[in-house]
């Protein structure tokens, strides 16, 4: 889909304080900290940690003898346990994501893992810190308050990719080195980087991908992985009738509670129905711009389908997306600038402005790509799906560039004897339960876990996540195979108030 614009920041506050004090206890494993600077992490809710700071150079493209080096930039925190392992290295979803941003939301599981070696947030090749992309300003703009057809909306966001590639290309980017295989080889880099013979490997969504991948490039220095929200290797695309399921799961949540489900007795006929209606007549409306100005836009059926694949990743946001449809079903507006703005595809956020991409993101998902078989199903699937094939807006770019596309080899499923931790939401909208089994269906030494009620964001759900990732990385069996969290309140807002 249009790539979501996080608009967090971080603050990295430097002490002088000697190195000394900040080691605590160190794994054996621990890189030399002459390489690294100390500091003390502060997150945006004023917590503190102290650790380290380093960078490592890697080849932009490792199968071009005169590529440029590039940088990767992580922190580490240094292990706590008195018997600590490999290095623990987080990978955030996306693609796209920052590992270093990330800690501020996941701060107390970053902490809790440093009894089990050092916890190491990396900022992946071209995010975060570690990039050095420009962004693009394409000349492709969709008009804020005209009716555009679903092809010519696709059309002009290709136009806009054809556009970025010659312009990042213009600027000496090989985008041939921005794709998963090579982000795994960089693991390996900081692997030897901080002087382990393996590293354990812990991801979530896009990062899960990574992580699958990185099992063909380097199984033998892996300890453990991790994962939660799991997307194969060949699940960059995924499949419209996935939604149909979700869709069900989420109205046995809804049934489960009365005033909820006297409020939504039947979401798929809501949908459907407000689909019917914006086909027929668009709703005009205003949209706050970042500057605090508003303007006028056309609301379409596409924008409602677009909105809804970001908000059915978790129960939380698929309550809010219900407000939604619910007003627009009784002829009012829906109230967008009460939820934070991040959901929102670009063409919600930037109306009427160009198209804008950054280069690993949009690279990264064309070289992960789609076989041809299971491109057939999508757009099979998609004809009767109410989301039509809008959950992953990359299904669009089928085709652009071939060079970059990493072929069925790589999207096979990985199969391998490494210990590994799967946790799965059964209301995770974005990559489907079932989907995320058959990903990680050739891994041998498996532990999956359901986790009820969770959507795709679950790794602070529950204080028994945790517990779960702590028996694990001990080497110790599970206490089950599901976990049960509470259901939020899911009906109107008027009642989650």
């Amino acid at each position: 889909m249009i790539r979501l614009r996080e608009r967090l920041t971080f603050k990295l506050k430097l002490l002088s304080i000697p190195a000394a004090l900040l080691c605590g206890t160190y794994s054996t494993h621990a890189v030399s900290t002459a390489s690294e600077e100390a500091f003390v992490f502060e997150t945006w809710s004023k917590q503190t940690a102290s650790g380290y700071r380093g960078e490592i150079k890697v080849p932009e493209n490792r199968q071009r003898p005169d590529s440029r080096m590039i940088p990767l930039r992580y922190v580490r925190f240094p292990a706590t346990g008195e018997s600590s392992g490999p290095p623990i290295i987080y990978l955030a979803g996306g693609p796209g994501g920052s590992g270093i941003m990330a800690v501020n939301y996941r701060f107390g599981m970053f902490m809790a893992l440093r009894q089990f070696g050092d916890v190491i947030a990396l900022d992946q090749r071209g995010t975060g810190q570690s990039s050095i992309l420009p962004e693009c300003h394409s000349g492709q703009r969709y008009p804020a308050s005209g009716a555009v057809s679903d092809r010519e909306y696709i059309e002009r966001y290709r136009e806009a990719v054809r556009e970025c590639m010659k312009f990042w290309q213009d600027r000496g980017i090989d985008l041939a080195g921005y794709n998963t295989r090579e982000s795994a080889r960089d693991l390996d880099a900081l692997r030897a980087h901080l002087g382990a013979e393996a590293v354990v490997l812990w991801g979530t969504s896009y990062g899960s991908h990574l992580a699958l991948a990185a099992l063909g490039e380097m199984e033998n220095r892996i300890a453990r992985i991790v994962l939660s929200s799991a997307e194969g290797l060949d699940q960059t695309v995924k499949l419209p009738s996935s939604t149909a399921g979700y869709l069900d799961r989420l109205q046995a949540a809804v049934d489960s509670q009365p005033r909820a489900r006297a409020a939504y007795p039947d979401i798929k006929g809501l949908i459907e129905r407000v689909h019917g209606k914006l086909d027929l007549n668009p709703v005009p409306m205003q949209l706050t711009k970042d500057n605090g100005t508003t303007v006028d836009y056309l609301l379409e059926r596409r924008d409602m389908q677009l909105i809804a694949s970001s908000f059915i990743a978790d129960p939380r946001s698929a309550a809010r997306l219900l407000d939604f449809y619910r007003a627009l079903d009784q002829g009012e507006q829906p109230a967008f600038d009460s939820v934070p703005r991040r959901y929102f595809p670009d063409a919600i956020l930037h109306p009427g402005e160009p198209i804008s991409l950054n280069a690993m993101p949009t690279a990264m998902d064309i070289a992960s790509g789609i076989g041809k078989d299971r491109s057939r199903v999508v757009a099979r699937e998609a004809k009767h799906s109410l989301l039509h094939d809008y959950l992953n807006f990359s299904y669009h770019l089928q085709g652009l560039a071939p060079e970059l596309d990493l072929g069925d080899e790589f999207r096979q499923a990985p199969r391998s004897k490494v210990p590994v931790l799967l946790f799965s939401g059964t209301l995770d909208g974005r990559t489907d339960i079932n989907e995320q089994r058959a990903a990680v269906s050739g891994l041998e030494n498996l532990t999956a876990i359901t986790v009820e009620n969770a959507g795709h964001n679950l790794f602070m759900s529950s204080e028994q996540i945790q517990l779960a990732i702590n028996r694990f990385m001990a080497g110790e069996p599970a206490q089950g195979d599901r976990i049960v969290i509470p259901l939020p309140e899911l009906g109107p807002k008027t009642l989650r108030e």
